[in-house]
């Protein structure tokens, strides 16, 4: 829609411009509006008479001009088959040439769709082209599958062996909890049990002396 806004905007100031430039196709002519200046380019349309067109540059030596549809196409006429004037026309004449040139578009479709049907034909140059950009785009296909499969599964295994990571570094982590626990346990006890020990000893050390003693006054008795 913005193309068709936009050739119609061109159009208005080329027309505004420069009315001497407008042309129109010749009287009993159908002509071929190409997309190259020469006879063998490919035809975009086909003119009918009284069509009027912009000419947007200059003749050339081999008498093609460009010019510019008001549909916004750009193209190459002969310039021998327009005139400055609009050809008069009757309602029966035109449309008798405008059936022309419908039956003369039907032709040209029909010929396209035979040679596009022709290049498609299994066992052509294009058929077999086609068939192994399939073959190709098919193998591309498997391979991202593949690949996106892969790393699926990787993702994984990292996520499981992640949390391995973790679950051990937890357990080491309360292993050496527990043995510091051990330790200062273990420390305690021995503290307790040379406390204890440091008791006895001065037990015995009081107790000892006097026991000694005893004997000793009860053997002098006798």
């Amino acid at each position: 829609m913005k193309k068709i806004y936009l050739a119609f905007f061109v159009s208005l100031i080329t027309l505004g411009s420069a009315q001497a430039d407008i042309l129109y196709v010749a009287d009993d002519t159908n002509l071929a509006l190409r997309s190259a200046a020469n006879s063998y380019a490919p035809v975009l349309k086909v003119l009918p008479t009284g069509t009027s067109v912009t000419v947007v540059g200059e003749q050339l030596r081999n008498g093609f001009i460009k010019v510019h549809l008001i549909d916004g196409t750009d193209g190459y006429i002969k310039a021998k088959y327009t005139k400055k004037e609009p050809p008069e026309q009757d309602a029966k004449d035109t449309a008798n040439k405008n059936l022309v040139l419908l039956q003369t578009e039907i032709s040209t479709l029909k010929e396209q769709l035979a040679k596009a049907t022709e290049a498609i034909t299994p066992g052509t140059t294009l058929e077999k082209s086609l068939a192994s950009e399939r073959d190709q785009l098919s193998r591309e296909l498997k391979e991202l599958k593949s690949t996106a499969a892969n790393a699926v599964q990787l993702k994984e295994d990292h996520d499981r062996l992640q949390e391995t990571v973790v679950n051990s570094a937890k357990e080491l982590e309360q292993l050496r909890l527990d043995n510091e626990m051990l330790k200062k346990t273990s420390d305690q006890d021995w503290l307790l049990y040379g406390g204890a020990l440091v008791i006895i000893g001065i037990f015995l050390g009081f107790i000892l002396p006097k026991i000694s003693w005893r004997r000793k006054s009860g053997w002098d008795t006798y």
